[in-house]
């Protein structure tokens, strides 16, 4: 089976808010779009794929849409969709939700615990994704899409969060921004050491630029920008996402006592960030 762009659909304006970024992403990667609407009521199931299919077929008529209504609980019909899938899109609360938003997207929340497969959350009222342009409508480098924005951690980075990052960017022919969190503590009494350690990335064992060589490499059209920045990069994330087209973190899949953990870097962009996060899940 090909693999598609997987978007949950419930009927709110924030699930069709994450239709429309996901059709763009479908046109992007030039593979189906497949809808899914997940409830245990099966009497509940037709409207809201309607709506989604004619809205996508409005906005983008040569894009192949196939629609699965499916009367069982919500997680787990998405996490089985997600197996097919090259990425899963779903609605999420955003920033204005606050902690009572995250509590309602409780079904966002535990796909990306649980999924194997990436999982974008897209905050709805806002739209990230597309090319900016001047007075006059044309691009440039001031007015293209914004940048990607991957958060990697360095003590531990990972292929399928970093490979995610620079694919997403070159699609888009945007700049990614390299966000990565050291402590300034074994710095406390060397301010010049300090200064390198942050414009290096350094932690004690590979540099920033190190890590990024082979897929500067293999990515040569991705202007890349180096971030390292004081402290836990959740933060520094989350205000970064004001002016991203995307952000991008890494899961680590490790069983919890219950459930599956979501790390507190991942969390904070969830809780405070404003652009669609693409959440990658590594050994």
């Amino acid at each position: 089976m090909p693999r598609t762009i997987t978007v949950g659909v419930d009927g709110s304006p924030g699930a069709l808010v994450a239709v429309d970024w996901a059709a763009r992403e479908a046109r992007r990667r030039d593979v189906p779009l497949r809808l899914i609407h997940a409830v245990r009521q099966s009497a509940e199931v037709d409207r809201p794929l309607r709506e989604a299919e004619a809205r996508i077929a409005r906005r983008h008529p040569d894009l192949r849409i196939d629609s699965d209504g499916v009367a069982a609980e919500p997680v787990s019909a998405l996490l089985t969709a997600a197996e097919g899938a090259e990425l899963v899109v779903l609605g999420s609360p955003g920033p204005a939700g606050g902690v009572a938003g995250l509590l309602t997207g409780s079904v966002a929340l535990a796909v990306v615990a649980r999924s194997r497969r990436p999982v974008v959350l897209v905050p709805g009222g806002r739209h990230q994704d597309e090319h900016r342009t001047g007075a006059r409508g044309t691009v440039s480098r001031a007015t293209a899409v914004p940048d990607v924005v991957l958060g990697l951690d360095l003590s531990d980075p990972h292929d399928a969060v970093l490979e995610f990052a620079f694919d997403a960017a070159s699609r888009r022919a945007a700049r990614l921004r390299v966000v990565h969190g050291w402590s300034a503590e074994p710095y406390a009494h060397d301010e010049i050491g300090a200064a390198e350690a942050g414009q290096s990335g350094a932690t004690g064992g590979r540099t920033l630029s190190e890590v990024l060589e082979a897929w500067r490499e293999k990515y040569p059209g991705v202007e890349v920008a180096e971030q390292a920045v004081i402290g836990t990069a959740g933060p520094h994330l989350a205000e970064a996402s004001g002016d991203a087209s995307l952000v991008v973190v890494g899961r680590a899949e490790r069983r919890m006592p219950v459930g599956t953990a979501i790390g507190p870097v991942t969390l904070a962009v969830l809780q405070r960030g404003s652009a669609p996060v693409a959440v990658v899940a590594h050994a």
